[in-house]
């Protein structure tokens, strides 16, 4: 499915790659004396010329005239650096708010030529037919865009309630596409420590087709627990937020992934095992999770992860190979990307300067695809289907009651359980909160920063809303704000002071299909529509990033001074990472994996 015409499977291109290398052909492109950033031997060789032909690499060598024809495109180098396309090992591109083609859109001017993508988001709302979708759209892509089968919808059995389940027959099934390269982040991690045979037989299929299983240890435990999930078979994991963990991981025979996306910055406190304890570099990996689209496009990808490590005190070429060979090899394609040597896909950047990584030429499978920040590559779309569409199902209008929440019989106070953002950081923290109750309902209370959270169902439409509180956001006025964007179940998470508006904007979103809304004294002041799952955009990222970046002001608006406050929002229904969740069975307490009571 691949629309890239002239890259080749290895064997369909060997016999010309070897006769460019003997001399006896010449080659499609010559890029001609540039200083070539070996991540094999980890060095630079300044003085030498790349062939590639059928969209592979034949040789690099300090003379390759021979191998420039007639037909032959020459670029010249002139002393720049010449380094591989850079990799994502882990993210999920539903978290851009944009679809796979216009992801790779955004990206692929930053110099990122490989994503191995887990598409679990959508998986919640619209199960192995939305997977099939991401994957299918991903194959027509002029880079490498590989999947990971997600292996949690839902992310924690028994405690929310997905569009749809993923089975251990789905993942077997999925095992044989083109595109897939192993299994997504293995996020029910009480589950593998438990034994639980729905998890193990989803990580025993991914295992039988000899593909990669992802991990996702959330938990602060290296003990028994953390043996028990290794044993489990995860591969790798990315939820590290301190030295300890990442050295704990590579101990273990695991990678340590070391994300900076939007709202995570682990990088700086894990790459110390490099830097400072002198760990072999070989296990480390660097990734992003979640990068939305105002990052994108006016910070970067895998180039802004690069130079923070670079940044951190990381030397460059061992971050560069933290994001380009570490991670094909962790994948099982070291033969086939991730470096500048004969037979891999020919992908590449050309840069002035190996520290600040200013993108100047990028190269995919051979053909020159963006340039100076330009993209010059087709990304193409795939048809999304009606079903895909239209996703909202709220089952009746939403009232002001239905956000009310009722205290006990009497009390004229009640001790409330709190969900406690954490300013750049996924866990949250479980508070409580002495509040007052007026005429037998419990308010918000923004002088006290404390708001209100509802979880409004809508797969099944059926009217359901579970109602909570969180502090954190210092919201302060008459406001309120919804997104379906809610990791990982995908309901519909509304925040507010007021409970009318909160009504009016989860209606909103249903009229919307999906988005994210914000109000404030009674009016709409911004909105991102995403229609596609409720989740992406099939716009172009600079126009998603505008209305992202209308959102984010309007949160600011509201009194909000959180970093990244919006990809924090749309984790408070993620039931998989401590402390304090809300789902749309109830309060879930993630230190034990069980629900708990509104009122303490």
């Amino acid at each position: 499915m691949e629309n890239h015409t002239s890259f080749k499977t290895w064997a369909g291109a060997a016999p010309k790659l070897v006769a460019v290398a003997a001399g006896r052909a010449f080659a499609d492109v010559v890029i001609r004396g540039g200083q070539w950033v070996n991540v094999h031997s980890r060095e630079v060789l300044p003085g030498h010329d790349i062939a590639i032909t059928e969209g592979r690499f034949a040789c690099i060598a300090p003379d390759l005239s021979h191998a420039i024809g007639p037909e032959t495109e020459v670029i010249e180098a002139r002393g720049r650096f010449m380094l591989p396309g850079l990799c994502d090992a882990h993210m999920h591109i539903e978290s851009g708010m944009l679809t796979p083609a216009e992801f790779a859109a955004a990206v692929i001017p930053h110099g990122t030529t490989s994503m191995f993508t887990d598409p679990h988001e959508i998986a919640n709302v619209l199960g192995l037919a939305g997977v099939r979708m991401m994957h299918d759209e991903a194959l027509l892509q002029p880079v490498n865009i590989f999947t990971q089968m997600p292996s949690c919808a839902p992310s924690a059995p028994g405690l929310e309630t997905t569009g749809f389940e993923i089975t251990p027959a789905d993942v077997a099934e999925a095992m044989g596409w083109p595109g897939i390269i192993g299994l997504g982040e293995m996020m029910n991690f009480p589950g593998v420590v438990a034994g639980d045979t729905k998890m193990l037989a989803e990580i025993a299929a991914t295992q039988a087709a000899g593909k990669t299983v992802g991990g996702h240890y959330a938990s602060p435990d290296l003990g028994r627990a953390f043996a028990a999930y290794v044993a489990g078979g995860p591969a790798d994991d990315h939820e590290g937020t301190c030295e300890a963990d990442a050295i704990a991981r590579v101990r273990q025979g695991m990678r340590s992934m070391m994300r900076l996306g939007s709202a995570w910055y682990d990088v700086a406190a894990q790459i110390t095992a490099v830097t400072e304890k002198r760990l072999d570099p070989r296990n480390f990996i660097l990734c992003t999770d979640d990068c939305h689209s105002g990052t994108l496009v006016h910070e970067g990808h895998m180039n802004r992860v690069y130079r923070h490590a670079v940044a951190c005190g990381c030397d460059p070429l061992v971050a560069l190979q933290m994001c380009t060979i570490n991670t094909a090899t962790h994948f099982g394609l070291e033969r086939e990307l991730g470096s500048i040597t004969p037979g891999r896909r020919a992908d590449l950047i050309l840069t002035s300067d190996l520290r600040a990584l200013p993108v100047e030429l990028v190269i995919a499978r051979g053909v020159t695809v963006a340039r100076d920040g330009v993209l010059l590559a087709k990304c193409p779309h795939y048809p999304w289907p009606d079903a895909a569409r239209h996703t909202v199902h709220l089952g009746k209008p939403l009232t002001a009651q239905d956000f009310a929440i009722a205290a006990p019989k009497g009390a004229n106070t009640v001790t409330a359980r709190v969900i406690g953002v954490v300013e750049n950081q996924a866990p949250t923290k479980a508070l409580t909160a002495e509040m007052e109750v007026a005429d037998g309902i419990v308010p918000a209370d923004p002088a006290r920063d404390l708001a209100q959270i509802a979880l409004v169902e809508r797969h099944r439409g059926t009217g359901g809303v579970v109602n909570g509180f969180v502090s954190g956001f210092g919201y302060a006025g008459r406001m309120a704000m919804a997104s379906t964007v809610a990791h990982d179940s995908h309901h519909m998470i509304a925040v507010g002071t007021d409970r009318e508006m909160m009504a009016a904007a989860a209606n909103r979103l249903g009229q919307l299909g999906g988005g994210i809304t914000v109000w404030k004294d009674g009016a709409e002041i911004a909105h991102v529509a995403l229609p596609i799952a409720g989740l992406m955009s099939d716009a172009p990222a600079a126009e998603v990033a505008a209305a992202a970046a209308r959102m984010v002001a309007a949160m600011a608006e509201c009194g909000c001074t959180l970093n990244n406050a919006y990809m924090q929002h749309s984790l408070l229904a993620l039931v998989v990472i401590p402390e304090l969740r809300i789902s749309d069975l109830g309060l879930v307490d993630v230190t034990t994996f069980q629900l708990t009571d509104l009122f303490a």
